[in-house]
């Protein structure tokens, strides 16, 4: 009878524990990136008034680029380390009617040479 008792208990407590968190944190979940990956670095080196391919050339290519207003460019990244929360980092870069970058908004400051006249 004993027997019984614990080839019943056993798988019953087992799948009960399947849905706690702890049992959850055992489960290796790897580590997901999507988007731009965009450095202070980069944005350092971008200077008002450059040309969209200069820009390009510097930060890569944007994640999104609406229809109605191709003259602000999206860089979007989200990073998910395993059972961490999420991390977003946004860069929003102007550009002018003429092509020609005005101004950045997001989670990177412009760099200090910002408004420094290009050569």
């Amino acid at each position: 009878m004993q027997l019984k008792k614990w080839l019943v208990v056993v798988p019953l407590s087992i799948t009960m524990m399947t849905g706690c968190s702890l049992a959850e944190k055992l489960v290796y979940r790897i580590d997901i990136n999507q988007g731009n990956y965009v450095e202070q670095q980069a944005v350092d080196q971008l200077k008002f008034g450059m040309s969209k391919e200069q820009v390009r050339y510097v930060l890569g290519s944007p994640m999104l680029i609406e229809n109605g207003y191709p003259n602000t460019w999206y860089y979007i990244y989200h990073h998910t380390e395993g059972h961490n929360d999420s991390i977003q980092k946004n860069l929003f870069v102007h550009f002018n009617e003429d092509g020609r970058l005005l101004n950045l908004e997001g989670d990177f400051p412009p760099g200090v040479g910002f408004f420094e006249s290009l050569n």
